[in-house]
């Protein structure tokens, strides 16, 4: 059973490009002559996705790329800085909190999420990344959190809550401060990349085939807990996962587990 009402699942997004396949939901930004750069649009379509693909039923992990020679590029200095010199301090706040909760959304959404980086992910791209669950690189690829070269701060999007706790303080604070660019190989090794691979497509393909066709709650489960924890006091954190493990013991995948393991299988997950 799906607990939802009246507002539907939006059949097609205009900003980018969405489909699912066997579990799998995929967005592609496609301005790849802008290194897809980022608009109003595109901020707000993702937001909305997002919040909407734990309602589908047919996702179970969520692959973000962009088409072309970039992952995203951050905001469009045309269509959104040009536009923000001339907003009000009111309307200024409403962008920001906007784009924010696309970071929220990517961190609180219970569905698994890839970054299948392709090529430069900056600003606002190098954000989206760092709140997936898997960072997969191309060689190609490359992150610059430029948000002070352009006189802002480098706490941006939740960066400065996310990156310390991927690669620690002092590494954070050199990135988000100096805004330099780290390449593929910089990034693996200071754990910015979960990997990086030679073939993306079929690399970002495997994973998230083994996601959508492995234990999806025990996943699910993993990264909620994950992302709740991040905050709590220790003995709160080991009370909750006490709870939860006992509720997913009574779970069918556990039980399924159990019957493969009794008769020499493979178990045949079903996500519940």
């Amino acid at each position: 059973m799906v607990f939802r009402a009246s507002a539907g699942i939006t059949s097609s997004w205009e900003h980018f490009d969405f489909s699912v396949a066997d579990g799998v939901a995929t967005v592609t930004f496609c301005r790849p002559e802008k290194l897809n750069a980022l608009t109003f649009d595109v901020y707000a379509d993702l937001r909305d996705l997002v919040a909407e693909l734990p309602h589908r039923g047919d996702a179970r992990v969520l692959v973000i790329t962009g088409e072309g020679r970039g992952f995203c590029s951050g905001g469009d200095v045309e269509e959104i800085i040009g536009e923000l010199r001339g907003m009000e301090p009111a309307q200024l706040l409403e962008f920001t909190r906007m784009t924010g909760a696309v970071v929220k959304a990517l961190r609180e959404c219970p569905l698994p999420v890839i970054a299948a980086v392709n090529g430069i992910a900056a600003g606002a791209g190098s954000v989206i990344a760092l709140a997936s669950d898997f960072r997969l690189l191309a060689a190609s690829a490359s992150f610059a959190f430029l948000f002070t070269k352009v006189g802002l701060a480098g706490a941006d999007m939740g960066s400065a809550y996310l990156l310390p706790r991927l690669v620690g303080f002092g590494r954070a604070t050199e990135l988000l401060m100096l805004g330099d660019k780290v390449d593929a190989a910089t990034a693996l090794s200071i754990g910015l990349a979960t990997k990086v691979v030679d073939d993306l497509p079929a690399e970002t393909t495997a994973l998230a085939t083994r996601l959508a066709s492995g234990p999806a709650l025990a996943y699910s489960t993993t990264k909620v807990l994950l992302t709740r924890e991040l905050d709590m006091a220790l003995g709160s954190a080991i009370e909750l996962e006490a709870i939860t493990q006992a509720l997913l013991m009574k779970s069918e995948d556990h039980a399924e587990f159990y019957a493969a393991w009794t008769t020499g299988r493979e178990p045949q997950w079903k996500g519940r």
